[in-house]
Formats: structure tokens, C-alpha cells, sequence
């Protein structure tokens, strides 16, 4: 119970991979979560389902990270319901797999949004109220697609990903003497059921990034909700401003 007394919100959170998985973990510690979701339905059902299972107060919010008034009022029901924020986990993503010179400028712009302007919207909320309580751990969830140069990533993902990291350590400069600690994962493929369907994607892909990676398999979700839970956690206090790759060995720069 690493966690007990913490509010922890996480976006992107409903879904089958890493987000959902951070909830369950952090409730498991004892944290209290919001599952901050575009989709509400799911939002709301995949909290009531761990606190049903962890026992914690949990809360389903929806929440489109670039939506500036939505994000705002997932900040303030949060500290309305659950009275403080001690963590936040910006996980929600999306990609749109287009060769550059056919990328459509809203493909560009709606990746853009999502994961660097919703990345910036979420922390710029609950900063004044970290600032105030001089406490707080940020992660954010960036990429392998960061280093590495692959016709596979999509550029505005890497884009945005590349981004995510340096946006982490400015913040982690900037909030350091207000004891906030701002730090990121890049992840490798993440397996979930639902890789099968990424549309666009070309045949073969997954056998050739395996015979890539030394472990031989991808992660779990679970696997990077491990050390999204340590980074939030009283063991990683002398860690802000770092990036740690989770890749099975994968090479990344």
C-alpha cells in the first residue's frame, strides 16, 4: 500500500492497455483514481469495476485531454470529490498511420492535440494546486517511437512522442523546488487485443519487431504500470527529469 492517501488521476484510462492498467495498479497501492476517459460510459464502468475489486474510491470522468474546458473540469471534480491531487499519469494517445507527404493536416493536428497539447493542458491544471501543497508526481507516457527512426511510427507520433520528453524535463526543472517530480516512460509495442485491428499497419510487422527485441515477446501493459506505480511512488523521490525505456533490451538510441 505504497499509495494509501493519494489521489492519482490517469487518462486514457478505459481502454485495454497501459492506461487502464496504471488505474488498477495505483488503486491497488491504495491510491484513490480517477479513470479519465474520452468515452464516459467506459470510464465510469472501469472504475466502478476497481473499486468493486480494490476497495478504494475511484471516480469515471470524461475526459477529452484536448478539450482545454474538459480537462479544467476534470481538475476541479476531482479536487471537489476527492479533495487533493498527488499524482498524474498522462497517458491518453493516438496515432494516425500516414506517410508524411500523405498525412492530412487534421491526421497532423488531431495527434498533435491528443498527445502533446493534452499532455501540456492536464499538467498545466494541476500544477497551481501541486505548487500549493509543495508535493506531487507527474509521469507521462512517451515512446520508443522517440529515438528510433521507423516507417511504421507515423511522424506526427514521433513528433509529438520526441516532444513529450523534452516538455518532461523542462517541467521537471521548472516544479524541482516545489518537490514535484515530473518524469516519463517510453515504452516498446505494448501488446493488447486490440493490435490486430490497427488499420493501416503492414503485414508482418509484429513477427519482424519481435525478432528485434532480445526478451523475444512484447510487454504487458501491466509490465509498464509496474514502473509508472514506482515513479509515483516515496521510491522514486530522487528521480525527476528521466525518461526510462521499457523495451525488452530493444535498442533506442
Amino acid at each position: 500500500m505504497r499509495l494509501a492517501d493519494k489521489v492519482a488521476i490517469v487518462t486514457g484510462a478505459a481502454g485495454a492497455g497501459i492506461g487502464q492498467a496504471t488505474a488498477r495498479a495505483l488503486a491497488r497501492e491504495g491510491a484513490s483514481v480517477v479513470v479519465a476517459d474520452s468515452h464516459a460510459k467506459r470510464a465510469s464502468s472501469v472504475a466502478k469495476d476497481i473499486e468493486t475489486s480494490s476497495g478504494v474510491q475511484t471516480l469515471g470522468i470524461q475526459c477529452d485531454v484536448s478539450d482545454l474546458a474538459q480537462v479544467n473540469n476534470m481538475v476541479s471534480q476531482t479536487l471537489e470529490r476527492l479533495g487533493h491531487i498527488d499524482i498524474l499519469v498522462n497517458n491518453a494517445g493516438i496515432n494516425q498511420l500516414f506517410t508524411t507527404w500523405e498525412m492530412p493536416d487534421e491526421a497532423w493536428d488531431l495527434v498533435v492535440k491528443v498527445n502533446l497539447s493534452g499532455t501540456f493542458y492536464c499538467t498545466r491544471a494541476v500544477l497551481p494546486h501541486m505548487i500549493e501543497r509543495r508535493s506531487g508526481a507527474i509521469i507521462n507516457l512517451s515512446s520508443i517511437a522517440a529515438y528510433i527512426s521507423s516507417k511504421d511510427s507515423g511522424s506526427a507520433y514521433a513528433a509529438t512522442k520526441g516532444g513529450i520528453i523534452a516538455f518532461t524535463k523542462t517541467v521537471a526543472a521548472e516544479v524541482g523546488e516545489y518537490n514535484i517530480r515530473v518524469n516519463a516512460v517510453a515504452p516498446s509495442l505494448i501488446w493488447n487485443e486490440f493490435m490486430d485491428r490497427v488499420p493501416g499497419l503492414r503485414e508482418g510487422f509484429y513477427e519482424e519487431l519481435i525478432r528485434q527485441i532480445p526478451a523475444g515477446r512484447f510487454a504487458r501493459p501491466e509490465e509498464v504500470a509496474n514502473t509508472i506505480v514506482f515513479l509515483a511512488s516515496d521510491k522514486a523521490s530522487y528521480i525527476s527529469g528521466a525518461v526510462i525505456s521499457i523495451t525488452g533490451g530493444f535498442h533506442t538510441w
